[in-house]
């Protein structure tokens, strides 16, 4: 997921958090960033502070509310799919039939690594692969009169 929208930083980015995060880890990444962005205790010039500070409690206002984060999440989503749907259209692709209603949080493969069953998928096919043409190497050297003659 971008961390930028055409409303500016994403409340997940500004809280370093995935969008599908839990009520508790948004509540602990609040209460690390208002200590770090505290108007009173930061080290930084008391403008930014504030500003930092009023950021971080809106984001977290918002998605402590499950109301509140279920509309910001359809308006973020709205977002990135008209992002991605102009990207997809400047690329001139043609995506024909597809439903949109379905995407996950990662609209982009690249934003996402793969897990760890996905690189175990990944190992056991290439080691089919490879097991598949030693097999064929192998019988079209034992048995000539089996391979495809010209």
């Amino acid at each position: 997921m971008s961390k930028y929208t055409s409303l500016g930083v994403s409340y997940y980015s500004l809280l370093g958090l995935h969008p599908k995060a839990s009520n508790q880890e948004i509540r602990r990444a609040y209460r690390e960033l208002s200590k770090h962005y505290h108007p009173d205790t930061a080290d930084m010039p008391q403008a930014i502070a504030t500003a930092k500070f009023q950021k971080i409690n809106e984001a977290y206002a918002t998605l402590v509310d499950s109301k509140k984060r279920l509309e910001y999440d359809k308006k973020i989503k709205h977002l990135y799919l008209n992002d991605f749907e102009q990207r997809v259209n400047l690329n001139t692709h043609v995506v024909s039939g597809s439903k949109w209603s379905n995407l996950s949080s990662y609209l982009d493969s690249k934003d996402r690594p793969l897990s760890a069953g996905e690189l175990f998928a990944l190992l056991i096919m290439g080691i089919t692969l490879l097991g598949c043409l030693i097999i064929a190497i192998i019988i079209g050297l034992v048995r000539p009169e089996l391979t495809i003659q010209a």
